[in-house]
């Protein structure tokens, strides 16, 4: 590593980035991936919590004044709501401040957020605090995101990280199980069940916070931000740690690159960059985020609703059947992810959108005829978001990839919060009333506009994707720093 002094900030040469991208898969991986994507965890597990409980927060003696219709339509609105707020917040301060810091304040804010829904006593207090579980849940996107594609190699980065999004459907799985058991009133009181489930989100969040401390900087952060001299330490200390765990030297870095440090980059410049130079990728974020959001977050807050309101299935039994479909959500990703490293980008982004959206028709005009019941349904949407699952964490991933290192986490933060904002908040507002109604054509037509939107950003991707699998990031789109760029 050469340096030479520039009028502002230093210019200098490194190969740090392509040391990390020629790591082998180590042990030392694993510690990112468990230290980072365990958050999503936390997220299925609020979102889905929320959604199974919903009847029961509803009934006397729950201890909370509050409708189900508040709770699957307001209460999900301001967790989503707080969940854009809170993206675009700590996404700024992620690119200023550093991954690491934020994604610990992040996760504190969670913790304590989640701790005090549990303790709730009116609704306006269990509103509050939904936004701000949401609000410190939004910051750990930006923050994780970012982490994650900066510290994992090019050649695992893209099912590593549709794997850890995708870890989203594992707590869904465990919050719709300890969704049962907290609506057993032979175990729980009714006032009591609902917030041992929240109290233990805040357990786990404490666990998580223990874990993350041991995940480094980001060294290509560090480059860009003047302290070379620590990332030069990190990426030294994974190598030493690599290479004593595979027992040979590592081959020798392929690239370099000179860059002219500087520091945290204005809104200015971040919004020429996105929707200058950048206006086509940025039209796919946009679409791909909208289609997902406004599926996820508007029929997962709604699914216990249908069950009881269509299937007369009792609030205490959702749970089983949204662990099926949580099933499905998790294992897409987590299958599907590695041809999205070997495929491409394009070809498994746009197909899974699109076959999300063509199946999700079917089951609307199935829905429609009457030719479901509670078991069928749920069988329906378990194939549905096998393939939506991976379409959506593939929204995550390509927004954290395709601009500059010096954007990175501001730009997953806007798509989210802008994506979200559309599909995420309108989505439960709307879903909730549809449900509602009792009307099979009112929730048919949620259905298809859900499907309608995942088809539209599939076409999107199919001519705008970007071919990123397997490049390093510096390729993919070269950060605003670099000498020449």
């Amino acid at each position: 590593m050469t340096e030479t002094r520039a009028e502002r900030g230093h210019t200098l040469t490194t190969d740090i980035p392509a040391r990390l991208d020629r790591l082998p898969w180590s042990r030392w991986h694993w510690t990112i991936v468990i230290g980072l994507g365990t958050v999503w965890i936390l997220d299925g597990l609020e979102v889905t919590v929320v959604g199974n409980i919903a009847g029961r927060l509803s009934e006397p003696g729950s201890g909370l004044s509050i409708s189900s219709g508040q709770i699957t339509g307001i209460a999900a609105a301001l967790y989503v709501a707080g969940a854009c707020t809170g993206a675009l917040f700590w996404g700024r301060l992620t690119d200023r401040w550093g991954r690491k810091k934020l994604f610990m304040i992040t996760l504190a804010v969670y913790l304590v957020a989640t701790a005090l829904t549990a303790v709730s006593f009116s609704s306006w207090w269990f509103f509050l605090f939904r936004f701000l579980t949401g609000f410190g849940i939004g910051g750990e996107y930006a923050a994780i995101n970012s982490a994650i594609d900066e510290l994992i190699p090019a050649k695992y980065r893209g099912r590593v990280d549709l794997a850890i999004n995708g870890s989203f459907w594992a707590g869904a799985v465990v919050g719709s199980l300890l969704a049962i058991l907290a609506l057993n009133e032979s175990v729980f009181p009714k006032d009591l069940g609902w917030r041992l489930t929240f109290a233990l989100g805040a357990v786990l969040a404490s666990v998580i916070l223990l874990v993350r401390r041991h995940v480094p900087e980001s060294p290509r952060w560090l480059l860009i931000h003047g302290r070379e001299a620590e990332a030069e330490e990190i990426v030294t200390s994974i190598e030493r740690k690599v290479e004593a765990e595979t027992g040979t030297a590592l081959p020798r870095p392929e690239s370099q690159i000179t860059i002219h440090q500087r520091g945290s980059v204005g809104f200015g410049e971040i919004a020429r960059t996105v929707f200058s130079t950048y206006r086509k990728r940025a039209v796919l974020g946009f679409s791909l985020f909208i289609g997902q959001a406004f599926l996820y977050n508007a029929i997962t807050f709604g699914f216990g609703a249908i069950l009881t309101t269509f299937y007369d299935v009792p609030t205490g039994n959702t749970g089983y059947y949204f662990a099926v479909i949580a099933v499905g959500n998790f294992f897409g990703p987590l299958l599907l992810g590695k041809l999205f490293d070997s495929v491409g980008r394009r070809i498994m982004i746009s197909s899974t959108y699109l076959l999300s959206g063509v199946l999700l028709f079917g089951t609307a005009w199935l829905f429609d005829r009457g030719s479901l019941d509670a078991t069928t349904l749920t069988a329906c949407w378990c194939v549905v978001l096998f393939f939506a699952s991976a379409g959506a964490s593939s929204a995550y991933l390509t927004v954290s990839e395709i601009f500059p290192m010096e954007t990175r986490a501001m730009s997953i933060a806007f798509f989210y919060a802008l994506g979200t904002a559309v599909g995420g908040i309108s989505g439960p507002l709307v879903f909730a009333d549809l449900t509602e109604s009792g009307v099979v054509g009112d929730t048919v037509l949620a259905f298809q506009i859900g499907a309608g939107l995942m088809c539209a950003a599939g076409l999107v991707a199919a001519f705008l994707a970007v071919k990123a699998e397997r490049r390093a990031l510096e390729d993919v789109a070269r950060p605003l720093s670099e000498v020449g760029s």
